[in-house]
C-alpha cells in the first residue's frame, strides 16, 4: 500500500468563522485552534452548503450539494447513490472511526457501509449519561414555539431558544469531554505504521440549548464583550418575508442584556470544544505522530447570535454560511487564502491529499495545489440552499462571489449585498437600480447551478 499520512478530520456545531482568533473579556476564545491556525492552511473565505446540521454534513461527507444528493432537511431523508469519504478511506487500507454526534443521511445508514473500527455516537453518550443518573430530556424552559412555514401553511414547532444556564453534572460527563476521551482512545489504540487511520470527531458544543458547565459558563463576563454592531437589529430594505423566519422569531423580544448572556454561553461552549480540541492535539503531540497525520478542522454552520435579530442559523448571512477551514499538512508550511472555497471541496481535497485517486466528477475542487504549492485558484461562484428544516418551507438560494453575495426566496424577494463595502449585510441593494446588471448576473449563475443540480424551485 502506498504509504499515506493518518487523518484526523475535527468538526464542531454551530461554530462561527469568526470565533478563531476572537478576544473577549481580555481572553482568547480558541486559544488551541489559534495555535493550530498558524501551523496550518487556513481558508479564510470558505462557505458551507446549507445552515443546517444534516444537509451540510451529508454535503461534506458525500461531496454532492444538498439538492444533489436528495438531503436538504434535517428529518426524513436519506442519500442512497452516493459514496461517502469514509468509504474512499477505508477502501484504500485506513482504519476508520467515528466519534460524536451522527448528522449524516445516507441509505443504507453510513455505519452499515463499512467495518468501522470504532462507532461512539448520540446512543452511545445516552447509555453513558443514563448509567450515571445523567438527565438528557430536554427542558420546555429550553424550548420556544413558533411558527414556520410547512409546505404551504404555517405550523407550530418548538426549537432551542436563548436561555442560558449552568449544566448541573461533572464536567468530564458533558456530551463533548466523553466524545473527546473516546477519541484519545481510539488515536492511542489505532496508531500503527503499517496501516493508517482516519479518525472522524463530531463534536456537539456550541449548539444550543446553552447549558454550559462551570467553570465555562463563568469563563466570559458578559458586560464586558465586544458585541458586532448589528446585534439586535435588521438589515435596511429587508424583504418583508424575512420577518416570518425561524431565526428572527426565535430572537423576537430580546434584549441587549440577553443576547450579553447568549453570548457569553456560546462563547463558553466553544471555549470548552477548543480544549477538547487541544487534547487531541497535545495527544498527537505527545504520541509523536504528527509527522504521519494530516488535521482538519471545519464545522457545519455557524449562528447569528443576535446579528440582524436572529438566533440560530437558516438563513445566508455570514454568520451562519461562512465557517472556518483549516488543513494541518505533514511538512507542508502554514498559509493563508481569501480565495473562495466550498464544503464541497473538503472530500477531493482529502482524497488528493492522501493520494487516493478518484475518477468521480466532484462539484467541488482539490485544494491540493493551494495547499501544497501556495497557487490560489481564480474567480469562481460559491451556491448555498436552505429548503426548510423538518419539512420544505422558506426556500433560500445564495449565490457569492469575492464582492458581492445574491439571495433569492423563490419568489420576488431578493437581497444583493457588497461584502465588501458592506461586511455586516445590513443595506440591501437588490432595489437598487444602479445593480440591476449584477442582480441579473447573479440571478442567472443561480438557475444555472440550480438546473445542474436538479432544483425544483422556480427561478
Amino acid at each position: 500500500m502506498v504509504d499515506r499520512h493518518n487523518l484526523i478530520f475535527i468538526m464542531t456545531d454551530h461554530q462561527r468563522a469568526d470565533s478563531i482568533g476572537m478576544i473577549q473579556d481580555g481572553k482568547e476564545v480558541t486559544p488551541n485552534l489559534n495555535k493550530f491556525a498558524k501551523q496550518s492552511v487556513r481558508f479564510t473565505r470558505a462557505y458551507n452548503t446549507c445552515p443546517l446540521c444534516v444537509p451540510a454534513r451529508t454535503a461534506i461527507a458525500t461531496g454532492e450539494n444538498p439538492i444533489s444528493n436528495g438531503v436538504v432537511l434535517n428529518k426524513g431523508q436519506r442519500a442512497k447513490n452516493c459514496k461517502t469519504v469514509h468509504e474512499y478511506l477505508y477502501e484504500a487500507g485506513y482504519r476508520v472511526g467515528h466519534v460524536g454526534i451522527h448528522h449524516i443521511m445516507l441509505e443504507p445508514d453510513l455505519k452499515d457501509r463499512i467495518k468501522f473500527t470504532t462507532w461512539v455516537d448520540d446512543n452511545s453518550y445516552f447509555e453513558y449519561a443514563s448509567d450515571r443518573g445523567i438527565d438528557m430530556n430536554r427542558s420546555s424552559l429550553d424550548e420556544r414555539e413558533i411558527e414556520e412555514l410547512h409546505g404551504c401553511k404555517y405550523e407550530k414547532k418548538r426549537y432551542s431558544n436563548a436561555r442560558t444556564s449552568v449544566w448541573s453534572y461533572t464536567l468530564e460527563s458533558f456530551k463533548d469531554n466523553y466524545f473527546c476521551s473516546n477519541a484519545v482512545e481510539f488515536i492511542k489504540q489505532n496508531y500503527n505504521k503499517d496501516q493508517p487511520f482516519a479518525l472522524f470527531l463530531y463534536f456537539w458544543a456550541p449548539h444550543p440549548p446553552l447549558k454550559v458547565p462551570e467553570p465555562y459558563a463563568s469563563k466570559f463576563d458578559p458586560l464586558n464583550l465586544n458585541l458586532p454592531q448589528n446585534v439586535g437589529k435588521f438589515s435596511k430594505n429587508l424583504p418583508l418575508s424575512r420577518f416570518k423566519s425561524v431565526p428572527v422569531q426565535l430572537a423576537q423580544g430580546l434584549t441587549m442584556e440577553e443576547w450579553r448572556n447568549v453570548w457569553a454561553a456560546h462563547l463558553g461552549l466553544v471555549n470548552l470544544a477548543d480544549e477538547a480540541i487541544g487534547r487531541i492535539l497535545k495527544t498527537v503531540e505527545q504520541m509523536g505522530i504528527d509527522d504521519d497525520t494530516m488535521i482538519l478542522f471545519t464545522v457545519d454552520h455557524g449562528d447569528h447570535l443576535g446579528q440582524h435579530n436572529m438566533y440560530q442559523k437558516m438563513e445566508m448571512y455570514e454568520q451562519a454560511i461562512r465557517i472556518p477551514l483549516l488543513f494541518k499538512v505533514p511538512g507542508v508550511a502554514p498559509k493563508e487564502f481569501d480565495m473562495l472555497v466550498s464544503h464541497l471541496d473538503i472530500l477531493p481535497s482529502i482524497l488528493d491529499l492522501l493520494n487516493i485517486e478518484v475518477t468521480h466528477p466532484f462539484e467541488g475542487v482539490s485544494l491540493k495545489h493551494a495547499i501544497i504549492d501556495g497557487i490560489s485558484s481564480g474567480d469562481r461562484y460559491i451556491y448555498c440552499q436552505y429548503s426548510g428544516n423538518p419539512q420544505i418551507g422558506d426556500i433560500r438560494r445564495a449565490v457569492i462571489t469575492q464582492q458581492y453575495k445574491y439571495i433569492y426566496d423563490g419568489t420576488i424577494y431578493r437581497e444583493l449585498y457588497n461584502l465588501k463595502t458592506d461586511p455586516l449585510e445590513m443595506n440591501n441593494l437588490a432595489d437598487e437600480p444602479n445593480y440591476r446588471d449584477i442582480i441579473n448576473k447573479l440571478h442567472q449563475q443561480c438557475k444555472n447551478w440550480g438546473e445542474r443540480s436538479g432544483d425544483w424551485v422556480d427561478y
